[in-house]
């Protein structure tokens, strides 16, 4: 058994993935992010089975969200950055396996995941669990800022602070990062999904137009902001008027948009204070001069880096491809896993060969 693993190991490829909430991004060693995916699947009601052989997952099943009927269910299957659907995670985790490597399905591939700081120890376990019976060979998980802080070639080696900040789709991880060690981390979990849904309640409230999550996270992304722009936006909307029940149209603009995100933007900076206040005075020193990185999708927030700055007095930049952070970290711990592996939480003792 253990030469029949080691045999189709050979022929795996092995992989870094950022198990995200909103999006499940794969990196490949020294080849880069190779996929970056919604993390939705799409199965038949009252059942767990996936649709068209598995093909419903991904993009092809975000774009049903809302928008299936009575028979088609369209599933995230994590919340907040951990697992909620463990079968439903499982059947996902091995279509993107199987899609990286060309729909192989003799592949056992070393996996790096990267999890939220503040999860348990329990819901460690159904990711472990859950890339394993996907098809993984060895499981090794490592936390989204210490990934971030690589990802963004920040020096987490060295005795010096390194300050990141993770917004994702579920999770924002705010941690403080020295000789490969996190110093101090917060984990809220508040993020791009509770600014998607700040922006539903906004519209509820103020225009009586009931719109979808999709709908809101357009809105976000295309004229969403957290400071004053110096010319503003507008942007034609349509839902369903509440009062009447009929599709509507309307135009909102990005300062009441960046009105409806107030009560999250806050809440990251609330987040971002309170780990500057359990940080030690030397490395707190440190982190005049080195300053805070931002990484996510939710760092892609116009303007979001100038009110964390205005906040907390820091210089703060926005990491290099920030969306794509924690997932090219999780590759380069596999490049240099016998390093790497201190701070890695391992599903055996030894490292797999």
């Amino acid at each position: 058994m253990k030469a029949f693993e080691w045999m189709v190991g050979k022929f795996s490829t092995d992989m870094g993935i950022d198990l995200g909430t909103a999006n499940t991004l794969v990196c490949i060693p020294n080849e880069g992010v190779v996929l970056n995916e919604p993390s939705v699947v799409a199965v038949r009601k009252g059942t767990n089975d996936v649709l068209l052989d598995g093909d419903a997952v991904g993009l092809q099943a975000k774009e049903m969200l809302g928008k299936t009927p009575g028979n088609i269910q369209a599933i995230r299957p994590l919340k907040n950055g951990v697992i909620a659907d463990f079968e439903i995670t499982e059947k996902m985790l091995r279509y993107f396996i199987r899609k990286v490597h060309n729909r192989s399905f003799m592949v056992r591939p070393r996996i790096v995941i990267a999890i939220p700081s503040g999860i348990t120890a329990v819901e460690r376990r159904a990711v472990i669990n859950s890339a394993e019976r996907a098809g993984a060979r060895k499981v090794y998980l490592v936390s989204e800022p210490m990934a971030a802080g690589i990802g963004a070639g920040m020096p987490v080696a060295d005795p010096l602070a390194s300050m990141v900040v993770d917004i994702g789709g579920g999770t924002t991880e705010v941690a403080v990062m020295s000789l490969f060690g996190i110093v101090h981390s917060e984990s809220i979990r508040i993020a791009g999904d509770e600014m998607d849904e700040a922006i539903v309640n906004y519209m509820r409230r103020n225009y009586n137009l009931l719109v979808g999550d999709q709908t809101a996270e357009r809105i976000k992304m295309m004229i969403g902001s957290a400071v004053p722009l110096e010319e503003e936006l507008e942007m034609e909307v349509a839902g369903r008027d509440m009062m009447i029940g009929l599709p509507r149209r309307t135009i909102v603009t990005s300062s009441e948009i960046r009105e409806a995100l107030l009560e999250p933007v806050m809440a990251i900076v609330q987040a971002i204070k309170a780990t500057l206040e359990n940080t030690p005075p030397e490395l707190a020193a440190d982190l005049v001069q080195q300053g805070i990185t931002m990484c996510g999708g939710g760092a892609l927030l116009r303007g979001i880096d100038r009110v964390v700055e205005q906040e907390v007095q820091l210089p703060v930049r926005i990491g290099s491809d920030p969306m794509t952070c924690v997932a090219r970290g999780t590759g380069e711990f596999l490049n240099q896993l016998d390093i790497y592996s201190r701070v890695l939480e391992e599903t055996n003792d030894d490292i797999a060969a």
